[in-house]
């Protein structure tokens, strides 16, 4: 339901955009090549098994765990001026 002089499905477009920028932007975060096997934050060996797991992974568990917690989400909606409609 698309109001004013936008055409119907406009919103879910934007809504389905947002979504698809989201995942690439996740996927290019994604390490990628040969693991290390020490954690670049602490020292600590990185197990083989995430290793195997996450190739490419730099981090331990925790370390990575720490990293995660400080990603801040930005809660504009840069396609359109209704940030509600994407909540």
């Amino acid at each position: 339901m698309a109001g004013g002089w936008t055409r119907d499905g406009a919103v879910q477009d934007q809504i389905d955009d947002t979504v698809k920028d989201a995942i690439q932007a996740a996927r290019l975060r994604m390490p990628a090549g040969e693991s290390a096997e020490d954690c670049d934050d602490c020292g600590e060996p990185i197990p083989v098994k995430r290793r195997a797991a996450l190739p490419g992974v730099r981090t331990c568990v925790a370390c990575q765990s720490e990293r995660d917690r400080a990603v801040v989400h930005s809660a504009i909606n840069r396609r359109g001026s209704k940030d509600s409609q994407l909540r």
